[in-house]
């Protein structure tokens, strides 16, 4: 299983965690900068994977609420047509 596939495989909270301690850390500067790139680049496509999976949380949640039979965007933009 690729990597992409465990990052989907992840709960959110997982992904967050993960990316956190990655994040962490790249803060305390004492990783060796290949390593420190590799790790960059994993916590951005954690960061990915955490975006897409609230934003399909987002898209099930305008569908569930609704306000005289229509979707109300919860994001409070208007829907465009």
């Amino acid at each position: 299983m690729s990597e992409e596939e465990q990052q989907e495989e992840m709960s959110f909270e997982q992904a967050m965690e993960k990316l956190e301690k990655i994040v962490e850390k790249l803060e305390e500067g004492e990783v060796p900068l290949e390593k420190a790139i590799a790790m960059y680049q994993e916590g951005m496509s954690l960061s990915s994977t955490c975006h897409e999976k609230l934003r399909k949380v987002e898209n099930q949640m305008d569908r569930i609420v609704e306000e005289d039979g229509e979707i109300k965007p919860l994001s409070g933009e208007e829907e465009t047509e």
